[in-house]
This record gives structure tokens, sequence and C-alpha cells, in this order.
């Protein structure tokens, strides 16, 4: 039992509602929090991310994610280390021995919506694509001048075509099997 030290009323304070999954879409997104954490069965780790969307509409809501970098299935640490690479192309960081140098960096968000499975509903995947800018130089002075040409340019060519293509490829949701109409 937890003492509180006073009365709490309940009815002073509005009560938290319920947050339904991000509906797919681009976001401008940073990692706020990580820490690297024991799987279930205790023979693996994974590392736990808390995502800030910054801007627009939904900006303060909070995404996760999870990268099973130590698992005894090699596919499952594969896809964890292309997703920690695709994060680390990203924020402009090719090296890092620490999760915090991911940390409060912009970036761009490739958000879908996950089908309910088991008992769990909807959810939402993310994509890590590097932030999208206006001119050349503003992306640059973003990350150092050494490493610019080296890894920031080619992702960045990459993710440029999806994010400028998005009003011709936004029928994610009508893509979607679950979405489609009959």
């Amino acid at each position: 039992m937890a003492s509180f030290g006073q009365t709490f009323d309940a009815s002073s304070v509005e009560p938290s509602s319920s947050y339904d999954v991000l509906p797919p879409g681009k976001y401008l997104g940073q990692i706020v929090a990580s820490e690297m954490r024991a799987t279930k069965d205790g023979h693996g780790q994974y590392l736990y991310l808390e995502v800030d969307i910054l801007d627009g509409q939904y900006a303060g809501r909070k995404l996760f994610d999870r990268l099973n970098l130590v698992n005894a299935n090699t596919d499952t640490v594969q896809i964890a280390q292309r997703t920690l690479s695709s994060i680390c192309r990203a924020v402009g960081k090719m090296q890092v021995s620490n999760s915090e140098q991911l940390h409060l960096i912009p970036m761009t968000l490739d958000v879908r919506v996950r089908p309910p499975k088991g008992l769990y509903g909807e959810s939402n995947s993310i994509r890590y694509l590097p932030r999208v800018t206006s001119g050349a130089t503003s992306g640059a002075a973003a990350a150092p001048a050494s490493s610019t040409p080296a890894f920031l340019q080619p992702p960045q060519a990459e993710a440029a075509r999806p994010i400028t293509a998005a009003p011709t490829m936004t029928p994610a949701a009508n893509g979607l099997p679950w979405k489609r109409s009959a």
C-alpha cells in the first residue's frame, strides 16, 4: 500500500484520454529517450525508443519502438540492425556507441498502421528517414561538414523521392487490405 500523504480528489483533475493510433503519413519527430531492456524470456535485449512528434496536429504525441539487437534469431537481429542504421543515417551519425547520441535530432518519420494481431489492436510502426530540408545548405548545417558528403547526401536523395511523391503515394490507407473499401 502507498500513502499519498493527502487525499486525492479525482473530480478536480481531468482523466487521461485514450490515444488512437496516428494516421499513416510522414511526421517530423525525434528520439527523446532510450534504454536497453531485457526481453520477456530473459535471453535477449532490445533497444526501447521513445519518439516525440514535433509539429502539426499531432505535436507532442509519443510513439515507441523496439529494436531487438540481442536475440537468438539472427533475422530478428538483422532487422533491428537495419532499423538502427536507418536511424543513424536519418540523424547524420554513422558511428554511435550510446543511444543518447541519437536523441533530440529531428528526422522524418514514415508512420504506418499495423493491423490488429491476436489480443492487440491496431498499432503504429515507424520507418526512419532523413529530414528533408528546403535548401541543401540547411541540411548540411545540421551535420558536421566533414561527414556531409560521406553519408548525409545519399540517404537524403533516396528519401526525397518518397516524400516529394507523397501526394501520389498517399493511397497508403486505400492500399492496405484492411483499409480498402469493398
